[in-house]
């Protein structure tokens, strides 16, 4: 089993993308967030992007981490992350997403870099399991992320 590493604390943003209705992936997100003494505003399933962009502006987060199961996160995200870049108030934002990003089994590491591409810090096939996103928690003390690859670049 790996282990996951203490990071440091910091505030989040938990979200699914608006066509998803799952729950238990965003519930295991916030406590393993809360277990590591982050403080987390979970949105919930099929959040609307302009719900999120209102949160995120009132929030002021660390980090909006997106997950997704329904295999349409890369459909998804590549909208919200459009309209994350385009406010001025959210355009340095460090933004994540993982889960299941596409319905094409291991063929899915190939929307990662599409979602980066399009500004994602950093996306997360779920298949790679939380190494990669422990990663990207442990770098939140230090500057941009933008320079984590996906799980599907680096594999």
């Amino acid at each position: 089993m790996n282990e996951i590493s203490p990071a440091p604390a910091g505030r989040f943003v938990v979200t699914s993308v608006s066509s998803d209705a799952h729950m238990w992936n965003l519930v295991f997100l916030q406590l393993l967030l809360e277990e590591r003494g982050g403080e987390v505003a979970n949105l919930g399933a099929c959040v609307p992007d302009e719900v999120i962009l209102a949160e995120c502006r009132r929030n002021r987060p660390d980090a909006l981490v997106v997950s997704t199961v329904n295999g349409h996160g890369h459909l998804d995200g590549l909208r919200l992350i459009g309209k994350i870049r385009a406010d001025p108030e959210l355009s340095g934002l460090r933004v994540v997403i993982g889960g299941k990003l596409g319905i094409r089994g291991s063929e899915n590491a190939r929307f990662g870099t599409e979602l980066v591409a399009a500004g994602f810090d950093a996306a997360f096939e779920s298949e790679a399991g939380l190494a990669e996103f422990d990663s990207f928690l442990g770098s939140l003390g230090a500057g941009s992320v933008r320079e984590l690859a996906t799980a599907g670049e680096r594999a």
